[in-house]
Parts: structure tokens; C-alpha cells; sequence
């Protein structure tokens, strides 16, 4: 491992996949980044679906700028945390529309998950959106940060009212996070994978 790998801090993109008028998508986002951002071995950067012009029309070597920047982002990534609300009993159309105009941003990379809704808190999105990254070839890490019924959990602020459990399970999720994409980073540079 040379000494360049070994300082840089790790890249994460933080995707947020709710495109909805009145999204709750960006608190809940925002106060991850604010988790994430604690840590000095992290650089996070968001991708944020409501931003982007997703469409199944758009695909490789496409020139819409808001979709070619987020392009960069993914690949320039070594880590993805998908901040994802339940609809329906699984993850929002868009957010698939996202994951599958791309392939090898995803490949040999971890993914963790922040998830909202209801009761589930968002669990059955997630646990639809582990095969699919298991399809692209990238890596989900176990545990996950989950809120179910979170519109009265958080202030006027963006911040938590009980903040202990949540920071628990996104240290927790990020400590995973962090290991896979030191280890995958690393054998990247080795061997770029698939090859």
C-alpha cells in the first residue's frame, strides 16, 4: 500500500434516494453527514436524487450534467451510505432508476444503509436493496441506522430529541463501513477488480 492510500481519508457518497414534494430525505441525510463528518478519515460527498433529472432514457455517455456529475461522485467513491425511505414496502422508483444507470461505481465497494418510514423504519427497503448491490458486486455492510415514525424525532433544527441509540447504530454501521472500504480500497490497488 503506498503512503498516498494510506493517508487519504476515505471517500463517502452519501446518496439520498427520495425525490418527493415534502421529502423528509435531507434531515435525515443531513444528520448522518453531521454523524459522518465527526470522523476525520471520511471525506463526504452527497448525491442527492431529488437534484438529478433521473430518467431510464438516460445511460452511458449521456451529457446531462447534473447526471455526469453524480457519475463522478460514485466512482471517485470508495464507500456509499443510501439514505432511503420506505414506499410501498420497498425503496423509491427513482433511487432504482439511480443504482442502475451505473455498474462498475458500484463494483468491489460497501454500502451502508440509513433508512425511514413507518413501523419498519424502513427495513424492507433495505433488505430489497441488498440483492441489487449484491448484483452490481458491491458489498453491504450488516447493521444499518433505522427510523421508524421519525417526523417527531427530530427538532426544527435537524437535530435528534434522543440522539443516543441513532449515534450508536451509525457508529456502529460506520465502523463496518470503514473497515470494508480500507480493505477493498486496498485490494483495488492491487488488482483492479475483475481483472
Amino acid at each position: 500500500m503506498s503512503a498516498t492510500t494510506a493517508i487519504r481519508p476515505l471517500r463517502l457518497a452519501v446518496v439520498i434516494g427520495s425525490t418527493r414534494q415534502g421529502r423528509f430525505g435531507p434531515t435525515v441525510a443531513d444528520w448522518f453527514i453531521r454523524q459522518a463528518a465527526l470522523r476525520d478519515t471520511l471525506d463526504v460527498e452527497v448525491i442527492d436524487a431529488g437534484q438529478l433529472e433521473l430518467s431510464s432514457t438516460f445511460g452511458a455517455g449521456t451529457e446531462h450534467p447534473a447526471l455526469v456529475a453524480a457519475t463522478a461522485a460514485l466512482a471517485r467513491a470508495d464507500a456509499f451510505v443510501v439514505v432511503t425511505p420506505e414506499y410501498n414496502h420497498s425503496y423509491p422508483g427513482t433511487l432504482k432508476n439511480l443504482i442502475d444507470l451505473h455498474h462498475t461505481q458500484w463494483q468491489a465497494k460497501p454500502v451502508g444503509f440509513v433508512s425511514y418510514g413507518g413501523v419498519s423504519g424502513g427495513l424492507r427497503a433495505v433488505e430489497h436493496l441488498r440483492p441489487v448491490f449484491a448484483e452490481l458486486h458491491a458489498v453491504t455492510v450488516r447493521d444499518s441506522v433505522v427510523f421508524p415514525n421519525p417526523w417527531g424525532r427530530f427538532d426544527d433544527t435537524g437535530a435528534l430529541r434522543d440522539p443516543d441509540a441513532a449515534e450508536t447504530a451509525a457508529a456502529t454501521m460506520l465502523d463496518q463501513l470503514t473497515w470494508w472500504a480500507e480493505a477493498l480500497r486496498t485490494a483495488r490497488a492491487v488488482r483492479p477488480y475483475g481483472k
